[in-house]
């Protein structure tokens, strides 16, 4: 069957997936809001908003919530990006209806008690720290900032310690009120579901939503320069990107071939030529960054201290060769890797949930799998190497910690990829 769709009186969108043979279903709520939403006075406050849902409303506590969903065999979590901030469950087929009502619950009615405020905050502090303390994930934060400089899509999901330490009830109130309205919002559910019955479960769960309108987020402007942080690390972590193709960009698909083709896999240039053939790193490999009106391209590499003298020549050749040779045969491998992984995802009743609502989202539609196909099929050999020439003779962007007085200077990076 395919997705159908129904807008509410209120603005919300519900769309459904039933799907045949299981007996179980995954259900929640997507918003268009996430860090990008945020003024750098409140950088964080999405996260901590996400957290603070599930941390008592005026029906249920903390603890209630959590064990009125654990104790049907469900699962309840959340998580917060540039854009989207999602809630979700998965639950037995006769458990929809309860799921709904929780996330519906937590989405209008959480009372953001001081106590707990204060408590969660620390906890997000203590999130925060972990990170800064892992530099394979710190480095992409530093990456985001040095690509987007000085505007939201720059900046942290987390937040820096000084803006989380001084956020308030009212600005955690203010910023729900002004953004977690009908129209920002979806419910999707996938699994053993009826279409008119979550319908009605919604309509009648979300009657207290706010008449939200948020302003049109920053756009994007890729900027590019270069971070280092020097640590006594054994590892240096590396990223090296560009500007890239965003979910509306006619280069989307042809974006993802290149990634994949570049590091998407043991079969890829990057991990043969880097990793196997050279010993350069245990981990290389490549990722994509797409955003409504913008997006990022770019490389991760860990790698000892003096091996990144040979390593990001190596690099910069890899990027700089594929904008002539790409093959027909890579191509066509990359391809197949990434509808493998499509086609697969709709065995998991979270993944065609997750797509619907994210599709909704970006493209006012949910995008039937056949199409996505066929856009992937049209990408051949010399769109990738044209998309390659216009990536990478770019500024691109770099972030490094660990020990860098072995990487060679932005300016010699940029020269060999000019």
């Amino acid at each position: 069957m395919r997705p159908a769709v129904t807008t509410l009186d209120n603005g919300l969108r519900v769309v459904t997936d039933r799907i045949e043979g299981v007996e179980s279903a995954s259900v929640g709520v997507w918003v268009g809001a996430g860090t990008r939403y945020e003024g750098a006075e409140v950088n964080g406050i999405a996260h901590l908003l996400e957290h603070m849902a599930f941390k008592g409303t005026a029906r249920r506590s903390a603890e209630a919530i959590a064990e009125q969903i654990e104790s049907v065999g469900g699962h309840l979590n959340a998580y917060t990006g540039h854009e989207i901030t999602a809630y979700y469950a998965r639950v037995l087929k006769e458990d929809v209806a309860l799921a709904i009502d929780i996330l519906a619950d937590i989405l209008q009615h959480s009372v953001f008690d001081e106590t707990e405020l204060a408590r969660e905050r620390a906890v997000v502090l203590q999130e925060i720290g972990q990170v800064l303390d892992t530099p394979d994930d710190i480095v992409f934060d530093r990456f985001q900032s040095v690509a987007f400089p000085e505007q939201p899509l720059g900046r942290p999901v987390l937040g820096a310690p000084e803006t989380v330490e001084r956020l308030s009830r009212r600005a955690l109130t203010d910023y729900l009120n002004g953004h977690y309205g009908g129209p920002s919002m979806i419910l999707a559910a996938a699994g053993k579901v009826e279409h008119d019955a979550v319908v009605a479960l919604a309509a009648e769960a979300f009657r207290d939503l706010p008449p939200a309108h948020p302003d049109r987020p920053v756009p994007g402007a890729y900027g590019g320069g270069e971070f280092r942080e020097d640590r006594p690390l054994e590892q240096l972590h590396l990223v090296l990107g560009f500007e890239g193709v965003g979910f509306h960009d006619d280069a989307f698909h042809a974006g993802s071939v290149l990634s994949t083709l570049l590091g998407g896999g043991m079969s890829s240039r990057l991990f043969q030529e880097i990793r196997e053939r050279r010993g350069l790193a245990y981990s290389v490999h490549t990722f994509t960054n797409p955003y409504a009106d913008a997006g990022l391209i770019g490389v991760y590499a860990g790698t000892g201290g003096r091996d990144a003298e040979e390593l990001v020549p190596v690099l910069c050749a890899e990027l700089a060769r594929v904008a002539d040779d790409a093959s027909d045969e890579e191509v066509d491998r990359a391809r197949a890797q990434i509808k493998a992984n499509l086609l697969m995802g709709l065995e998991s009743t979270a993944a065609r949930c997750e797509r619907m609502a994210q599709h909704m989202l970006v493209y006012n539609r949910p995008v039937p799998v056949a199409e996505t196909v066929a856009s992937l099929d049209r990408v051949d050999a010399a769109t990738v190497r044209a998309l390659a020439e216009r990536l990478f003779r770019q500024p691109p962007a770099l972030a490094a910690i660990g020990p860098t007085r072995h990487l060679p200077s932005y300016d010699g990076i940029a020269r060999r990829l000019a």
